[in-house]
């Protein structure tokens, strides 16, 4: 096994290593065999957000102290495979949805219209049955799960859901983001009155995918973008998501209560959650907590303005009020992921470093019982 290792925690990834500028967009699932897949953008020659970009993969064994050897396992030729989506099927299978584009299509370029649609992003989806150690070819699903009209496009970041509660158990959830074209004069569609959020849904493992809720309201007071999701014991999905239009602070949340088809209300702003303008994840730990009812988990960076100060917040109450539960340090950070390695541990997957957010993609442990 190879690994970088910290005192406090494993990097499984490093900028300026095994032929990758940068790393960035943290995922990260946990096998039926025990296995943690981490995964995330490796950038040939910049940290910047297109060009040549693949998806790459490390495994561990062991609950994440050590991590194998780097695996490329999307690559768009010399443009971007990027925003990995995994989730892990109820029969065990690894299930990645990712995003394609082509090296000069900038996220302002296609906002603007100004990419050819077949040069824009693209919907990909392929699956492993071993565990991560070997993947099928990716197959392409753009037609069934993005509109005609979207520009931008992007899944999640971080992990996608399978539905563990109620008459949908089994549906696959991937939530995700997109924008939409002008409408107003004076506008070129790079406002963030244009994003939206919206969710792509399988009832068959992935072999089928259509679009589930879609929330996009130009009126620039709360306009999604990235989202994450979770499901809570009652069956409801919470979804999270991060907005900077004109509603009190930088996060936004909503529920469904039909599997993500479509949402009780559109999304509305989430002021108990101090953040900067960034991705965050949300991860619901069944079965702990006060009763036993189980406690809904968010990781992000607890500065109002700044990308730092990595911090997992807890909610007892379904994501109605957060308290802090885990603050890892005060140091740069900025995207994450949640994973629940087992029983007694969650494992947190995030951009951080000393003096920058984007020096390495580092996998802490953490007791459950410090987080509930």
């Amino acid at each position: 096994m190879t690994t970088y290792e910290t005192r406090e925690a494993s990097v499984p990834f490093r900028a300026g290593t095994d032929g990758y500028a940068s790393y960035r967009i943290p995922a990260v699932v946990a096998t039926d065999a025990g296995t943690v897949l981490a995964f995330a953008e490796g950038r040939v020659r910049s940290a910047a957000d297109w060009g040549d970009i693949d998806v790459v993969l490390r495994r561990s064994r062991d609950g994440g102290r050590t991590w194998g050897p780097l695996q490329v396992v999307a690559r768009h030729e010399a443009g971007t495979a990027g925003n990995p989506a995994p989730v892990v099927t109820a029969e065990g299978r690894v299930v990645l949805v990712h995003v394609r584009s082509a090296a000069e299509a900038t996220e302002t370029r296609i906002r603007l219209g100004k990419v050819a649609p077949d040069d824009g992003r693209r919907v990909w989806v392929q699956h492993s049955d071993d565990d991560g150690a070997h993947w099928s070819r990716p197959r392409e699903i753009t037609r069934e799960v993005k509109r005609p009209e979207w520009r931008w496009y992007a899944t999640t970041p971080g992990h996608a859901l399978r539905l563990r509660h109620g008459r949908h158990a089994g549906r696959l959830v991937v939530s995700a983001n997109h924008s939409l074209p002008p409408a107003d004069p004076g506008h070129d569609g790079t406002e963030g009155r244009y994003n939206g959020g919206h969710a792509l849904l399988s009832d068959d493992g992935g072999a089928h995918w259509r679009l589930g809720y879609v929330d996009d309201n130009p009126d620039d007071y709360v306009n999604v973008n990235e989202t994450a999701a979770a499901q809570l014991p009652d069956g409801r999905i919470y979804v999270n998501a991060r907005t900077d239009a004109r509603a009190p602070g930088n996060r936004a949340d909503a529920y469904s209560t039909d599997g993500g088809a479509s949402l009780v209300k559109p999304f509305r702003p989430q002021a108990g959650l101090v953040a900067p303008v960034v991705q965050a994840s949300v991860l619901h730990l069944d079965g702990v907590g006060r009763g036993g009812r189980g406690t809904l988990l968010f990781s992000g960076p607890a500065t109002p303005d700044a990308r730092a100060l990595m911090t997992v917040r807890a909610s007892d109450d379904g994501g109605r009020t957060w308290r802090a539960a885990h603050t890892v340090d005060g140091l740069p950070a900025a995207y994450s992921d949640l994973v629940r390695i087992d029983r007694s541990t969650v494992g947190l997957l995030y951009e951080t470093g000393d003096f920058s957010a984007y020096s390495t993609l580092t996998f802490r442990r953490i007791p459950v019982e410090d987080l509930t």
